[in-house]
C-alpha cells in the first residue's frame, strides 16, 4: 500500500471522470417532468417594488407559472438568516433588510431576483422572463464605502446607524497609544482592497423537488457543504423541520468559498417544485453569476505601525472598513469584523494592537466568502507596511522580518487578538527560503534586466493563515462483507482533490488496497456536519478518516478476538489481516465483518480537534517592467510552504498554484466595478472583467517544509486550500513597488494594471 499511502505524489484518482466527460454535475440532471427557471432581476440598485405583472408572459409558449415576492409573502416563507450575534454602530443585535428569496418591498441591488418564470424548456422560460412587467419606483442608493460612511448619507436601514451591520473592537487602544508615542519610527499605509468575482468554472444551479407522499422537499445543488444548507433552507427559508429536506450534490466544478450559503436561486426552485407539482431546474448563465453570485473582498484599510530604533515593533493600529452589500445574510460581516482579524498581527511579535472592523451596507450584491475570506486582506495589510517600513528605514526586507519575527521558543504563542499558535519555525521557513530563492543573487539579475530596459523588483512575504473553522466533523466507516471500505463525510469535494487524499489516509492506516475504499458525500441524509470551508477538509476532516480507521482496526480486535477464542489484547493487524500473535491463525478483515450479525463492522467518528490550525509560507516573488508600456511580467515565483504533514506533496502543489493564481488576479487584473452614480455593474462579463490566464503565470517553484507539524490533531495536517491566495497578493505588490520605487513611486492601488503602471512611472518623471 505504501505506493497509495501518506506523502505519496499520486495523480488525483476523481480526474479520470471529470477529464472524460462523466462528471455528475448539477446541470447535468434530468428529472422526469422536470420543468425550467429563469429569474426576472432588477434593474435599478435600489427601487420600490410597485408591481409584478405575468399576464404576458404567461400566454407565451410552454409557459407554467410565474412567480413574485407576493408569492412568498403569502407562503410565508422565511428571510435568509443573519448573524445576530454581532453588533452595530448602536451596540446592538447587527440588523439589515430581510432578504427574502424574490424581492418584495424594495429590490436593493442591481440583479436582485423580483421574479421567477416557470416553462417546459430554458429558452422558453427565458423569453418569457422578457415579458413579465415590472414597475418600480426608483429610490436613491449609493455603491462604495466612502458614500456609505459619508457625513450625512443616505440611511438604507433604521437600524443600522451610519450604514453600518456590524463593528467590532479588538486590543487595548491606550496600550497601543502609548507605544507610539515612544517609537522611532512610524509608517502609515491606506489601499483598497477591490470586489472581486469569483469565477468557478462551473457556475452554480439547482434542481428543486417535491414529494407530496413524503412531505419531503430534495434541492440538487452545487455547494460546499449540503448539510449547512439543508438546514438553513428548511429551517430558515421553509419554516419546516430539517428532516423534511435533503441536499444532495453530485461533482462541484468549483467551489472557492462563493459556494457555501444558500442562495435565493436554490430556495426559489425547491419552493416553486413544491408549487407546481413537477422537479424545478435552473442553471446560473455567467452573466447571473456576475450579478448575483456573491462577491469578494471590497475592503478600504488604513494602519499605521510604530517600530524602535531597532525596527522592532512596538505597536499596531487598524482600522478596515468592508462593504457587505444590500443585505448583511451569509459571512460577509463576520469576515471584515472578525475572521480577517484573526491572522492582522502575521507572523510577527506585536506587543498591542488597536483594531476596530466595520461592516457596511450598499446598494451593491452581497459579498461573501471568497478563498480566503479575509484573510487575504489582512496579510495585505501587515505585508505592505512591512515591505514601507523596510523602505522608508532602509533595512532589506528579509532583515526587518526577521527581526520581528515569533520565535520557535515562545510556542505556543497568543496573539493580542487572543489567538493561539500551537506550533510553527518562522524564522527557519525565513532562513531556507532566502536559499531557495537565491535572495543574496538578487543584484546579478536586476542588472541583468537593466541592460534590457526593464525595471525589476522583488519581495518576500514571510505569512501564516488560519484555517479550519468549526473544529469538529463527523464521520462514519463500515467495512462490508462484500470486500469494501465506505466512508461517509459531510465534507464536500470540489475540485482539490480530497476524495484522493481520504483514500491515501484510510489506505495506510487500514493497510487495504486504495480501490476497495469509497468516500460518499454530497448527500445530507448520510452524513451532517459542517462541510468544506476554511481549508478544513483535510485539517479536521482527514483527522476524522485516521481516527476513525484505527477505531476500526480497535473494534475489529475485539471482534476478531471472540472470532479466534483469544484475548483482544493477543490480537495484532497487519495488512488487512487480524491473527493472534505468534502464530499463523488469523481472519481477514472483510471476513470478519461478514460473520456480524448485520454483515459489517461500523464505526461513527465525531473528531475534535483543539482549535484552528496555523499553515505558515514564505514566497518570493520576482518581476519585471516594461516602463515605456506599464507590463508586468512575474519571470520568477519561489515558494516554502509549512502545511505540517503532506498527504499529497502533488495536490499542495496544485492547491498553492491555484491561489498564487487568484492573488495575481487580484493584484495584477480582476476588479469589479459598479457605476457610482447608476448603480449599473459595467464589469458584468469576462469581456469586461479580466481573469489570469496560463500566459500570465510563470512556472511556479513549491517547496513543503515537514519540520513542524500541527500539535493539535491526530494526522499532524495543517490547511492548504487558502495559503496561496493570502499570501501571493501583497508578494507580487510589494515586488512591484519595489521596481517602481526608485522612480518616486510609494503606492500603487490594485488591479496594478498596465495602464495604472505605465500613468504612475510617467508622474514620477513629470
Amino acid at each position: 500500500m505504501a505506493k497509495y499511502g501518506i506523502g505519496q505524489a499520486i495523480t488525483r484518482r476523481e480526474d479520470q471522470r471529470l477529464l472524460t466527460g462523466t462528471g455528475k454535475y448539477v446541470d447535468d440532471l434530468v428529472l422526469p417532468g422536470q420543468v425550467f427557471a429563469a429569474f426576472v432581476r432588477s434593474p435599478h440598485p435600489r427601487a420600490r417594488i410597485t408591481s409584478v405583472d405575468g399576464t404576458n408572459a404567461q400566454l407565451m409558449p410552454g409557459v407554467l407559472a410565474v412567480y413574485s415576492g407576493a408569492d412568498v409573502l403569502a407562503d410565508d416563507l422565511g428571510a435568509m438568516p443573519i448573524n445576530t450575534g454581532l453588533r452595530n454602530a448602536a451596540g446592538k443585535p447587527m440588523a439589515a433588510p430581510p432578504y427574502f428569496i424574490l424581492a418584495t418591498d424594495e429590490a436593493r441591488f442591481v440583479g436582485q431576483a423580483v421574479a421567477v418564470v416557470l416553462a417546459e424548456t430554458r429558452v422558453q422560460a427565458e423569453d418569457a422572463a422578457e415579458q413579465v412587467i415590472v414597475e418600480y419606483e426608483e429610490l436613491p442608493s449609493f455603491t462604495t464605502i466612502d458614500a456609505a460612511t459619508a457625513e450625512g448619507a443616505l440611511q438604507l436601514w433604521p437600524d443600522a446607524p451610519g450604514n453600518v451591520a456590524a463593528q467590532t473592537q479588538f486590543g487595548k487602544p491606550d496600550e497601543c497609544d502609548a507605544a507610539f508615542a515612544k517609537a522611532t519610527h512610524v509608517s502609515r499605509i491606506r489601499f483598497h482592497n477591490q470586489r472581486l468575482v469569483p469565477v468557478s468554472m462551473e457556475t452554480r444551479g439547482s434542481v428543486g423537488q417535491f414529494d407530496p407522499a413524503t412531505g419531503r422537499y430534495t434541492l440538487h445543488t452545487s455547494c460546499q457543504n449540503p448539510a449547512g444548507l439543508q438546514k438553513t433552507l428548511a429551517e430558515g427559508i421553509l419554516k419546516v423541520p430539517a428532516a423534511d429536506v435533503r441536499v444532495l450534490v453530485g461533482d462541484v466544478g468549483g467551489g472557492f468559498g462563493m459556494k457555501t450559503q444558500l442562495y435565493a436561486e436554490d430556495a426559489v426552485c425547491v419552493w416553486a417544485a413544491k408549487k407546481l407539482g413537477r422537479p424545478v431546474h435552473w442553471r446560473a448563465t455567467r452573466s447571473e453569476e456576475f450579478l448575483a453570485g456573491n462577491h469578494g473582498r471590497d475592503q478600504t484599510d488604513e494602519a499605521e505601525i510604530a517600530l524602535d530604533a531597532d525596527g522592532k515593533i512596538l505597536g499596531l493600529r487598524v482600522r478596515c472598513v468592508g462593504n457587505i452589500g444590500a443585505y448583511a445574510c451569509g459571512p460577509g460581516a463576520v469576515i471584515v469584523v472578525a475572521v480577517g482579524p484573526k491572522v492582522i498581527t502575521g507572523v510577527y511579535h506585536v506587543p498591542t494592537l488597536d483594531l476596530r472592523g466595520v461592516a457596511v451596507m450598499t446598494n451593491t450584491n452581497i459579498v461573501g466568502a471568497y478563498r480566503g475570506a479575509g484573510r487575504p486582506e489582512a496579510i495585505y495589510l501587515i505585508e505592505r507596511l512591512m515591505d514601507q517600513a523596510a523602505a522608508e528605514l532602509k533595512l532589506d526586507p528579509a532583515e526587518l522580518r526577521r527581526r520581528n519575527l515569533i520565535q520557535p521558543g515562545a510556542m505556543p504563542y497568543t496573539t493580542p487578538m487572543g489567538e493561539k499558535f500551537d506550533s510553527g519555525n518562522f524564522p527557519h521557513m525565513l532562513d531556507r527560503m532566502l536559499g531557495l530563492a537565491d535572495w543574496k543573487g538578487y543584484a546579478q539579475r536586476r542588472d541583468a534586466s537593466r541592460a534590457m530596459g526593464r525595471l525589476r523588483g522583488r519581495a518576500i512575504s514571510t505569512f501564516l493563515e488560519w484555517t479550519g473553522v468549526v473544529h469538529e466533523e463527523t464521520v462514519r466507516m463500515e467495512v462490508t462483507a462484500e470486500g469494501r471500505v465506505r466512508v461517509y463525510t459531510a465534507m464536500q469535494a470540489m475540485g482539490q482533490g480530497i476524495e484522493t487524499s481520504y483514500v491515501q489516509i484510510i489506505a495506510e492506516t487500514l493497510g487495504v488496497d486504495p480501490d476497495v475504499i469509497d468516500v460518499v458525500q454530497g448527500d445530507s441524509d448520510v452524513a451532517q456536519g459542517i462541510g468544506s470551508m476554511g481549508s478544513r477538509s483535510l485539517y479536521i476532516g482527514g483527522s476524522a478518516m485516521m481516527t476513525a480507521s484505527q477505531q476500526t482496526i480497535e473494534k475489529g480486535r475485539e471482534l476478531a478476538g471472540d472470532a479466534l477464542e483469544a484475548a483482544a489484547g493477543d490480537i495484532e493487524y497487519n495488512e488487512g489481516r487480524f491473527g493472534i500473535t505468534g502464530t499463523d491463525v488469523g481472519i481477514d478483515l472483510f471476513e470478519l465483518a461478514g460473520r456480524q450479525p448485520e454483515k459489517r463492522i461500523a464505526i461513527t467518528t465525531l473528531q475534535k480537534v483543539d482549535g484552528p490550525s496555523w499553515p505558515n509560507s514564505c514566497h518570493v516573488c520576482e518581476l519585471e517592467v516594461d516602463p515605456e508600456t506599464g507590463v508586468v511580467e512575474i519571470v520568477k515565483y519561489t515558494t516554502l510552504d509549512d502545511v505540517g504533514r503532506v498527504i499529497n506533496p502533488l495536490i499542495v502543489a496544485g492547491q498553492v498554484h491555484g491561489g498564487i493564481a487568484q492573488a495575481v488576479g487580484q493584484a495584477l487584473l480582476e476588479n469589479t466595478v459598479y457605476d457610482s452614480h447608476s448603480g449599473q455593474l459595467v464589469t458584468g462579463s469576462l469581456l469586461d472583467y479580466a481573469i489570469p490566464r496560463a500566459d500570465d503565470l510563470p512556472d511556479f517553484v513549491q517547496h513543503c517544509d515537514e519540520s513542524t507539524p500541527c500539535l493539535i490533531n491526530p494526522l499532524g495536517a495543517k490547511g492548504v486550500g487558502e495559503l496561496g491566495t493570502v499570501g501571493g497578493t501583497p508578494t507580487v505588490i510589494n515586488a512591484l513597488l519595489d521596481a517602481l520605487r526608485p522612480l518616486g513611486v510609494t503606492n500603487i492601488e490594485m488591479p496594478a494594471t498596465s495602464e495604472r503602471v505605465w500613468e504612475a512611472i510617467r508622474e514620477a518623471r513629470m
